[in-house]
């Protein structure tokens, strides 16, 4: 399958049309962006990791953990097919521990742990600062109907079931991650996007040593040597 033209390009990724129109190809970049573009910078390699390291999970959660995907195919080692969504402008959030934003609007000391896992959902709308919304906001915006809003949920926390517990097995905490959806063709609603330490946040489970894009959101250092890291537990 060979790319066609340039339907769009992201902060990450580029996607562009194939002969077919049910499908796409998503082309990953090393652009790297933090605090809705206020910050820019390049990850060497991270296009090639994000790339592997997402459809290596979709794969795993559509046939272990019975959420759908829109992957299809892993063409090379930053291009990949997958079927052509409607991106329902939610981005959501599921947290295991206290970090990131949730600390810092809430007071809560980073590293705490929740008794139960927490859900969030911003307007994914980057003129507005994707603002955090609950489900009275989704359907007041016509973002998703009752329907999709439980489904988007359901399918979440079971990434979240199924992720915590892979990456516990590998020596890595899941601290929280970023997840979005989309609509096929005929309505119906499949994990879109990316999974990886773009979208993540990684620990060491001994070090607590972060091993995500944290490390070049906070100028820590060592960006590249911790994504390199987080995709050599992925093996």
């Amino acid at each position: 399958m060979e790319k066609r033209e340039q339907l769009y390009e992201g902060k990450a990724k580029k996607v562009f049309l194939t002969d077919d129109p049910e499908l796409l190809i998503v082309s990953y970049k090393d652009d790297a962006t933090a605090f809705n573009g206020l910050k820019k910078g390049t990850i060497t390699g991270k296009g090639v990791i994000n790339n592997k390291m997402s459809n290596l999970l979709m794969q795993k959660l559509d046939k272990e953990a019975g959420v759908p995907t829109h992957f299809v195919e892993e063409l090379s080692d930053r291009d990949t097919v997958v079927k052509k969504v409607s991106i329902v402008p939610l981005e959501v959030i599921i947290r295991n521990i206290a970090a990131g934003s949730f600390s810092k609007n809430y007071g809560v000391e980073e590293g705490v742990v929740f008794d139960q896992p927490t859900i969030e959902f911003s307007y994914k709308n980057d003129d507005l600062g994707d603002p955090l919304i609950n489900d009275y906001h989704a359907l007041a915006l016509k973002l998703a109907t009752p329907e999709e809003i439980e489904t988007i949920k359901k399918y979440a926390f079971a990434v979240n079931d199924y992720l915590k517990a892979y990456w516990k097995a590998r020596g890595v905490i899941l601290v929280d991650f970023k997840l979005e959806f989309g609509r096929l063709s005929d309505g119906t609603i499949v994990l879109a996007d990316e999974i990886s330490p773009d979208t993540c946040r990684f620990w060491d489970a001994e070090t607590k040593e972060k091993l995500d894009k944290d490390r070049f959101r906070r100028d820590l250092g060592g960006v590249e040597d911790a994504y390199a890291e987080i995709m050599g537990r992925l093996s």
